[in-house]
């Protein structure tokens, strides 16, 4: 290949870079944005049950009643810490996710020129 026919590839390929994104495209984006954000809240949630196995074992703890809903304590407090910015987990997760997908980090969102 001659330097023209590399120079006419590489404009092509800097023409489809900046293509917008497509309604289903921005769609897929949202579902691996929650599903790494689910997945940092579940890692959270797994990291805080050993901090409360040996809290409320005394005798003004709250009794059988306190261990049953323990569980979904802890779901909603790594769901909200997650939902804040949890540990960093979910972008490095959504990251990966994009890249398997053949997606970009950020979406193109201006009109080609």
């Amino acid at each position: 290949m001659n330097s023209l026919n590399l120079t006419a590839i590489d404009a092509a390929l800097a023409a489809t870079a900046r293509i917008p994104a497509t309604a289903a495209e921005l769609a897929k984006r949202g579902q691996i944005k929650e599903t790494a954000q689910n997945f940092e809240a579940s890692f959270l949630t797994q990291m805080m049950a050993p901090m409360f196995e040996g809290v409320g074992e005394g005798e003004f703890s709250g009794g059988h009643g306190e261990q049953m809903f323990r569980g979904f304590l802890l779901e909603a407090m790594g769901k909200q810490m997650a939902r804040n910015g949890g540990v960093g987990l979910a972008a490095s997760v959504e990251r990966e996710m994009l890249k398997l997908q053949g997606l970009t980090e950020q979406p193109v969102t201006e009109n080609p020129a």
